[in-house]
């Protein structure tokens, strides 16, 4: 048997992912009894090199991730990882004070209730309270879909800043079924529409056999932070069907707020 030649990019990538674990060992090494720490004390406790160990401070400190105390040296953690803990903060109030309220949505509807927030490019489902009913929506909790096919990310995208709604509008927005809108224009118009009723429906735009109705959260600074969405089949959410949930939708959507320190109102209107 020959010897086998290591892939340029495969050795390439695995230096890379050694470099991103050093990296998070170094992160954790902080806490609150060591809230700071020096390179040769880091390097020590690791058992990495201080050249190596240096070079990887001095990366996280261009992303806010570590920060150097100038009367002293040494090195502590950053900003940047108090908002993105604030961030992960933020999505467990939210799917914590909504818990009792999408039971309670559930059961007044007898459909799949969603809980979903913005994931980048995606949303992404928090919470999922499957219908008891024979004939159900199954969706997973952080399963990942697109804004544009679903009423969840409609719900939200409507109400976020135009910029961010543009970086949806000027991407590909592929077909998932054959009612899927695709048309950035057509599109435009349906998130408008969505601001003017206060709601969000789907028709089979994700996925065919479903329909789904969804409203936005929003949190203390008046800013939409995640969607409650009601989906089900097509044979028992007629659109006239989906017409009866707005209300309980509404409802449902303003509560959640409210226990967020939302002091506006949402909208409603009739489909």
């Amino acid at each position: 048997m020959g010897t086998e030649i290591p892939d340029v990019d495969e050795e390439g990538q695995k230096a890379r992912l050694s470099s991103v674990s050093m990296a998070i060992r170094i992160l954790k090494a902080f806490s609150g009894d060591d809230a700071e720490i020096g390179i040769s004390e880091l390097a020590k406790r690791l058992g990495i090199a201080k050249s190596t160990v240096h070079r990887l401070v001095v990366t996280l400190m261009a992303e806010d991730f570590l920060d150097k105390n100038p009367e002293t040296g040494r090195y502590r953690l950053g900003l940047g990882l108090f908002g993105l803990g604030s961030l992960v903060r933020h999505r467990m109030d939210l799917s914590t004070e909504a818990r009792t309220l999408l039971a309670d949505l559930r059961q007044e509807t007898g459909e799949t209730v969603l809980l979903a927030v913005p994931a980048g490019r995606e949303i992404m489902y928090i919470r999922t309270l499957a219908s008891r009913q024979a004939v159900r929506i199954s969706t997973e909790m952080g399963m990942r879909v697109p804004y544009h096919c679903t009423a969840a990310g409609r719900a939200i995208l409507a109400f976020q800043p135009e910029n961010h709604a543009a970086t949806v509008t000027t991407a590909p927005m592929p077909a998932r079924t054959p009612k899927t809108v695709t048309d950035p224009d057509r599109f435009r118009k349906l998130l408008a529409n969505v601001r003017r009723q206060g709601y969000a429906i789907e028709d089979e735009e994700s996925e065919l056999g479903m329909r789904a109705i969804a409203a936005p959260i929003y949190d203390a600074q008046s800013e939409v932070v995640g969607s409650v969405a009601i989906a089900g089949p097509v044979q028992r959410l007629s659109l006239r069907n989906l017409n009866g949930l707005v209300e309980p939708l509404l409802s449902t959507a303003r509560a959640i707020s409210v226990r967020l320190g939302y002091r506006g109102s949402l909208g409603s209107g009739e489909l």
